[in-house]
């Protein structure tokens, strides 16, 4: 939710608001979760210092608390954010898609001051992968991406069948869901990753280096996964901020004061 939020508007919490035709009805948000959490930290923190901590620093707050309790490695997390007064879902174009091309998605990180490591830097819905599975390609088994190992891909396909619930979620790391590591890029590596856009991170060599060094492989420098999340985070997160008299301290984070 805190990348969904920033890479609209900067991190300004406009992903709360709820309302018709704002960013939390647009497509690429429909299936995100945990809004009540970030509700209901903030009602705790009104009745205890009403007016001070804003929805925007919650949910990076947030974004480092979920991170720790999957036995990750936590981070300092700059404040001081102030929340927007304005959320368009036409806006979550800017976001990157499962469908993008490796230089699309380039691109749209580096529009938002992000470079190829914080690129390489959860869980899916059914409905974003399964053309991946069943339509990609007319010349292969099932139609399927050539991409995906064969063992996984019948694992994936009895998950998910042809005509089955594309609203079913699948987790991005099908191998360690629950803790917070580098497995996920092994899975790359190995040709079980979910999303055509994370596989295209192994297959597309200038991004292939990335991944190598997360995993420490021979002859590359290599990369603590845990550290280097937390920079890129942090980068992500002091972009297009809001602060001064800019926006506001919302009293509720789905509703502008």
């Amino acid at each position: 939710m805190h990348f969904h939020d920033c890479f609209v508007r900067g991190c300004d919490i406009s992903i709360l608001i709820a309302g018709s035709s704002t960013e939390r009805t647009a497509g690429p948000n429909s299936l995100l979760k945990g809004y009540e959490v970030i509700d209901d930290a903030k009602t705790r923190l009104e009745i205890a210092c009403p007016g001070v901590v804003s929805c925007a620093d919650i949910l990076a707050l947030a974004a480092r608390g979920s991170v720790l309790l999957t036995k990750g490695v936590g981070w300092k997390v700059p404040t001081g954010r102030r929340d927007g007064r304005v959320s368009v879902a036409s806006e979550t174009a800017n976001l990157p898609a499962f469908f993008d091309s490796i230089e699309v998605q380039k691109q749209k990180f580096a529009d938002k001051g992000l470079n190829e490591q914080d690129l390489t830097i959860g869980t899916s819905a059914y409905q974003f992968f399964r053309d991946r599975m069943y339509n990609f390609n007319s010349t292969t088994r099932n139609g399927a991406d050539p991409a995906i190992d064969p063992a996984f891909l019948l694992q994936l396909q009895a998950l998910c069948p042809q005509n089955g619930d594309a609203s079913r979620r699948v987790a991005l790391d099908t191998s360690r869901a629950h803790t917070f590591d580098a497995s996920f890029f092994r899975n790359l590596k190995n040709g079980r990753g979910i999303l055509e856009s994370d596989q295209k991170l192994w297959t597309d060599a200038s991004t292939r280096s990335y991944v190598q060094r997360f995993l420490g492989m021979r002859g590359l420098q290599a990369l603590s996964f845990n550290v280097e999340f937390g920079r890129s985070l942090v980068k992500m997160s002091n972009g297009g901020v809001k602060t001064g008299t800019e926006g506001e301290i919302r009293k509720l984070c789905s509703a502008i004061n």
